[in-house]
């Protein structure tokens, strides 16, 4: 299972600079564990913090012009911390799998000239195998849009950012044949738009296929932008795979599973309705025009409701509890403050339904959640959650409930985290 270990983001609005779990160069430090919840008071950044996974995703997709303007961030301008000079950063440190060799992707976004927002730096870094230390080697180095790529899986180049390396030097002695160190893998690229990354071009070719893999990872991320509104659609009759950021394809996905995993998708849905407070039984019926309609058997009633007479909470439980019984889950799972509209006592099943998925299944997701909710976080362990703050000088900073040795031990005596936070034992007093 790929899997997110650090995170990195520097001068994206309230995170002037911000680092969640470990990166190449802070290997003591403690990596993102499969579940993972930041939580903290109202404008501390919650909010921000899961929209650059978002931001990070869009760049991918549509490019960083675009993604600067989308989903109401406003542009550049408006993204950059306020008050700050230069570029937005992000690292990221992850592994394909438990054996694989960490790889660390490096992003710098600027603005050029005419004020628009580019790629000013792309980065890939391995370590060799075999190597255990030191600094890993680069085998993508693009400033600008043009740079250097090593083809397989095991070359590369130490490259000091801070030292004398001259990358359009680099570039000549490689078209000249005189950089000896340099294999045949060796292949310059020149990109022709500055506002799209270079893994989304080389990512798509067989000979780069550390490029293709991290490429892959991202555009796997699920971010959930869940709305009741949406998921009551009716839309057109035809099976989707997976459900997508709104939800609005909630029958599609239905009719999915219904289709393709029939076994599996009856007793999914029995499992669900045992989770859902005052459901007894769901079930599908088929329009005549060929959709398939949700069912829910409330207790107390005859004749069952349709998803588009239930509640906000029940629909958003059955859309996460289904998201989570994906047959091909997502790598890397985002969700934002999933309490709201939900029945308290609810919470609690919800976070070990997810914990249960990013820790116990193989190759479920790893869940990352934003909360503001005690009782969701009575289901977690300190090392499952940070709690992000204000500083002095109005930016977040952030930092792992368990490096609380106070908290630790209330813990292993049977507190719940949850109960602690909302008697102000996590926030700073």
């Amino acid at each position: 299972m790929s899997k997110v270990e650090g995170f990195r983001v520097r001068n994206y609005r309230v995170l002037h600079d911000v680092t969640l779990g470990k990166l190449w160069n802070t290997q003591n430090a403690k990596p993102f564990l499969p579940m993972t919840a930041v939580i903290g008071k109202n404008g501390v950044g919650k909010s921000t913090i899961f929209d650059t996974f978002g931001f990070f995703a869009d760049c991918l997709k549509n490019g960083v012009e675009e993604a600067c303007d989308s989903r109401g961030r406003g542009g550049f301008e408006r993204i950059r911390s306020q008050g700050q000079e230069g570029s937005i950063e992000f690292d990221i440190y992850y592994k394909e799998d438990h054996n694989a060799r960490p790889i660390t992707y490096e992003l710098v976004i600027d603005i050029d000239s005419s004020g628009r927002p580019y790629v000013k730096r792309e980065r890939l870094r391995q370590r060799r195998k075999g190597q255990s230390k030191g600094q890993p080697f680069s085998f993508l180095i693009l400033n600008e849009g043009r740079g250097i790529a090593w083809k397989g899986e095991q070359e590369g180049k130490q490259v000091e950012e801070e030292g004398d390396f001259d990358l359009s030097q680099f570039i000549e002695k490689i078209q000249k044949g005189e950089a000896e160190e340099e294999s045949k893998e060796t292949e310059v690229v020149e990109l022709d738009d500055k506002r799209k990354l270079g893994i989304a071009t080389l990512g798509l070719l067989k000979q780069h296929p550390r490029i293709s893999v991290f490429r892959r990872f991202i555009e796997g991320w699920y971010l959930s932008y869940f709305t009741p509104d949406a998921a009551r659609s009716l839309p057109l009759a035809g099976p989707q795979k997976h459900l997508n950021i709104h939800g609005d394809n909630l029958g599609n996905v239905v009719q999915f599973m219904e289709r393709e995993h029939p076994k599996k998708f009856q007793s999914m849905l029995e499992k669900i309705a045992s989770k859902i407070p005052g459901i007894n039984k769901i079930s599908t019926e088929k329009s005549p025009d060929g959709r398939l309609l949700l069912r829910f058997n409330d207790q107390g009633f005859k004749d069952p409701f349709y998803a588009q007479q239930m509640s906000d909470g029940t629909l958003k439980v059955f859309a996460y509890l289904l998201l989570l019984e994906d047959p091909s889950p997502p790598p890397f799972l985002c969700v934002e403050e999933p309490e709201n509209g939900l029945y308290h006592k609810l919470l609690e099943t919800l976070a070990r339904e997810f914990r249960e998925h990013a820790t116990g299944q193989k190759g479920g997701a790893q869940v990352f959640v934003t909360t503001h909710q005690p009782y969701f976080v009575d289901a977690l362990e300190p090392e499952e959650v940070w709690v992000l703050e204000k500083g002095e000088d109005g930016f977040a900073k952030i930092r792992r409930a368990s490096e609380d040795t106070l908290i630790n031990n209330l813990v292993s005596e049977g507190l719940p985290l949850g109960g602690l936070w909302y008697s102000d034992y996590l926030d700073a007093r």
